[in-house]
């Protein structure tokens, strides 16, 4: 070691009284480790060639050979030995002379990081032995010839993930002699969800495909109304993504000892996916404008992401929750911890954690949006990753949520996770971590309340149902949709719903309850609200519904106020108003229709093309208050995305992706991209602008890389026009 590098050392590491070593978190630093290790003085004469002497390791790290085809690595596109823990693989070693058992000793060393250690996991050394026992390192002989021998290795069921350092060392009577460092032996170790050892195991096979293998998702968005969905590319296995992954690790300062737990892997990664502490993968942005930056929605896949904060160890500017989750997935994925992508519809954003939403109406029945906190997300992503949790009583292991999406502190950082969905579902968010704020995410109320003119707040409806009303994944081995609430919470209105409740505010989650407000609903009247299928760009009517349901006659004064919002529930713009007086005769039903305008709200649109209606009627005769409200998403056109001839890996092919532009006005600023994992790296073209009506077509040649089903997606990003999506299945043949 030269004097300036430890002068350096000095300088960024203080050894303090606290510790003997300086932290260890970083998989890529080494140590030297010296190929003679002598006992003491070493005789005149001594010649290591005399002993037993390594000529070469073969480690069978071919994606066809038989290391990568048992432990379910094949498809990672690179070059070194991946296994995964607690089961056997194999090497060959290749001395100079046959080996002696009698009188030959040598043993194997796997290494990770700057100061490896025994007792922390980074320092591993194999002896050979007869036996090998599940779970345990250990190493055997299964075959010998000539100067050969190949041995069947055993990992540790909870050995910690990574990239070791592999060494072979032969014992002399004067010192020990190891290999050279030799890159090509590197050998990455992960969780295996087929080991029963594992904390991430996973029984049924057809599930291990999906949630481990499967490099291709779907994300649900949309609104409980109107559910949309689109693929996303994990791309697990594409090069240098492991690494990356890997990378993530380091950068949250996860100590090496520390990463053979998924608790506390998930822990971490949850806080350094996004970048609100320590400069983590993703800067999040919901403000709809994306300078120096790709716009959330233009995103079609997490490898570009995870590649891009890689090299250059700076935020990808810019997600939003999908983004998170997806990259999220990956990472998850990657290292072998199962894991999928869940959307919570109606998702509560609640500012101060008491399972109630207050939107507040002015007198008159508006929304006050000076007093209004809360917000409802039309939908919200987070993940779900499969683990035992040995820290928590029986019972609670399984999935865990993970939410990388910064959106409130945990432990003074912006994390979520994770915790238990059978302890959500059940109220008991007393287990770490982050329950409470889980539990409100798919449990909240949502009160009314109207704010008179001398400050007295009277509740005038409560919402027990909106929040959290479907929760989704995609399905196992299809695109199609599972809806899996139950798994969070119990049926609405049933005892055992109450229970976890109760459950839950014992354990410290706020309810307020309604003694410090008047309550008094409107009984005899209904009011619903009902809007049109719409297309983005055309014009489309609302429909307001009144049943009296009273002998009496009312009039009712009824606002209606249109917004543009963020998905996040969040208002940019109201950009219609409208107010009327209803005739309500006894015992009838009467409509009003509204027409909305196109000219009304283009100009302010947001991407997701997504409305918020607020309609409030005042029943003059009673005071009464009516309130609903409803989120109506426009339809966006879609890409076409079509093949021509026939797809052989290895060989030149070409893909068209076409858009019609259906607006009333020319898109600007129109970029595309085409990704798909194992198919084509992502491609990427700018195109000014596209008149309106006109259509835009895009040839792209490549050669698929590997056989198989496979997916392309496309999107399209532009100006007035986001979140435009494409894609295609495609069988590629084999050469």
């Amino acid at each position: 070691m030269s004097e300036t590098m430890s002068t350096n050392e000095e300088n960024k590491l203080p050894l303090n009284g606290r510790r003997a070593i300086p932290p260890n978190y970083a998989n890529d630093e080494e140590n030297e480790v010296p190929e003679m290790e002598a006992f003491g003085l070493i005789p005149r004469g001594f010649n290591p060639r005399d002993y037993l002497r390594v000529v070469d390791i073969y480690m069978f790290k071919e994606p066809q050979e038989i290391n990568k085809q048992e432990h379910h690595t094949d498809k990672y596109y690179n070059p070194k030995l991946i296994v995964r823990r607690g089961q056997a693989f194999q090497i060959q070693i290749d001395f100079n002379r046959p080996y002696k058992p009698e009188t030959d000793q040598f043993w194997l060393e796997f290494l990770m990081g700057r100061y490896p250690q025994r007792n922390k996991g980074t320092y591993i050394p194999i002896l050979v032995g007869n036996v090998l026992k599940p779970g345990q390192w250990g190493a055997k002989i299964i075959h010998r010839e000539n100067n050969s021998i190949r041995l069947s290795i055993m990992s540790s069921t909870t050995c910690i993930i990574g990239k070791f350092r592999f060494y072979v060392a032969v014992l002399t009577p004067y010192g020990i002699l190891r290999t050279r460092r030799n890159a090509a032996t590197d050998t990455y170790i992960l969780f295996n969800p087929w080991c029963q050892l594992d904390a991430v195991y996973m029984d049924d096979e057809k599930e291990r495909e999906e949630y481990v293998l499967n490099d291709v998702g779907v994300v649900f968005h949309g609104n409980v109304e109107d559910v949309k969905s689109r693929s996303w590319s994990y791309g697990q296995f594409e090069e240098n993504v492991l690494d990356a992954c890997l990378f993530l690790m380091d950068k949250a300062e996860l100590e090496l000892s520390g990463r053979g737990n998924p608790i506390k892997i998930c822990r971490v990664a949850s806080a350094v996916i996004n970048s609100r502490d320590e400069d983590g993968v993703i800067a999040g942005s919901w403000s709809n404008s994306y300078d120096y930056g790709v716009a959330p929605s233009a995103w079609t896949g997490s490898v570009d992401i995870l590649l891009e904060y890689y090299s250059s160890k700076q935020p990808v500017r810019y997600g939003q929750c999908w983004v998170f989750a997806g990259v999220f997935n990956t990472f998850l994925r990657c290292l072998g911890i199962p894991a999928r992508l869940i959307t919570n519809y109606s998702s509560a954003h609640d500012n101060n954690a008491n399972l109630r939403l207050d939107f507040f109406l002015d007198d008159e029945g508006k929304v006050d949006t000076r007093l209004t906190k809360d917000s409802i997300w039309n939908y919200h992503c987070w993940n779900e990753a499969w683990m035992t949790r040995p820290d928590l009583p029986v019972g609670f292991g399984g999935w865990q949520v993970v939410d990388g999406t910064p959106q409130e502190t945990s432990d003074g950082m912006y994390r979520c996770g994770p915790a238990s969905v059978q302890a959500i579902k059940h109220g008991h968010v007393c287990f770490q971590f982050d329950a409470p704020f889980v539990y409100a995410e798919v449990n909240g109320d949502i009160f009314y309340t109207r704010v008179e003119k001398n400050g007295t707040q009277v509740v005038e409806k409560i919402d027990t149902t909106r929040v959290g009303q479907l929760i989704v994944t995609k399905e196992v081995g299809g695109d199609g949709m599972v809806d899996i609430t139950e798994e969070y919470k119990f049926r609405e209105g049933s005892d055992e719903e109450r229970l976890a409740l109760e459950t839950a505010v014992m354990y410290g989650v706020k309810k307020q309850t309604i003694q410090d407000t008047t309550y008094q609903p409107q009984t005899d009247v209904d009011m619903d609200f009902q809007a049109q299928k719409a297309v983005l760009g055309n014009d489309f009517k609302v429909t307001i519904t009144f049943r009296n349901k009273s002998r009496n006659s009312y009039t009712a004064t009824t606002y209606l106020s249109g917004n543009i919002v963020f998905y996040t529930g969040v208002t940019k713009s109201e950009f219609k108003k409208h107010s009327f007086s209803a005739k309500l005769e006894p015992s009838s039903s009467s409509s009003f229709d509204i027409v909305i305008k196109s000219s009304e709200y283009m100009s302010e649109l947001l991407e997701q093309a997504s409305f918020h209606f607020f309609v409030t009627a005042r029943i003059n005769e009673t005071g009464k208050i009516l309130a609903v409200q409803k989120a109506v998403m426009l339809e966006i056109p879609t890409l076409r995305i079509k093949t021509k001839g026939e797809l052989v890996a290895g060989k030149e092919a070409s893909v068209i992706v076409e858009f019609t532009n259906p607006l009333k006005q020319n898109l600007e600023n129109v970029m595309l991209r085409l990704e798909g994992p194992g198919v084509l790296r992502t491609m990427k073209k700018q195109f000014g602008r596209i008149p309106m009506n006109s259509t835009l077509t895009w040839e792209v040649k490549f050669f698929p890389m590997r056989p198989g089903l496979r997916k392309l997606i496309a999107s399209l990003n532009s100006d007035a026009l986001r979140h435009v999506y494409g894609e295609l299945n495609v069988q590629i043949q084999k050469p």
